[in-house]
């Protein structure tokens, strides 16, 4: 078995010499130790810059929310408030 690292690359705590596993996090050789452990960040990501736009065309398909929908709340809201100022001056008492 390989020896641990002193500082678990996945978490940043202290690791016993003897443990098998970090004890914080549970981070291992199989899991996530390499040989290259202290370099060891915990992300694979890459380091380009993130496009938000280009990520949500790509997932969801450039669809956007349908036109006129604002419209719709907006007249379902009115007439709801009419309705309740209905039954509060005209209900029965």
């Amino acid at each position: 078995m390989k020896k641990a690292p002193e500082i678990c690359p996945v978490c940043g705590e202290a690791v016993p010499a003897t443990a098998f596993a970090c004890p914080e996090c549970g981070a291992d050789h199989q899991s996530g130790w390499r040989e290259d452990a202290d370099s060891y960040d915990g992300l694979d990501l890459p380091e380009a810059d993130f496009n938000y736009g280009e990520f949500v065309a790509q997932e969801f398909g450039g669809a956007s929310k349908p036109r006129g929908l604002g419209l719709v709340w907006l007249i379902a809201g009115i007439l709801l408030l009419i309705v309740f100022a209905l039954f509060y001056f005209f209900a029965p008492r």
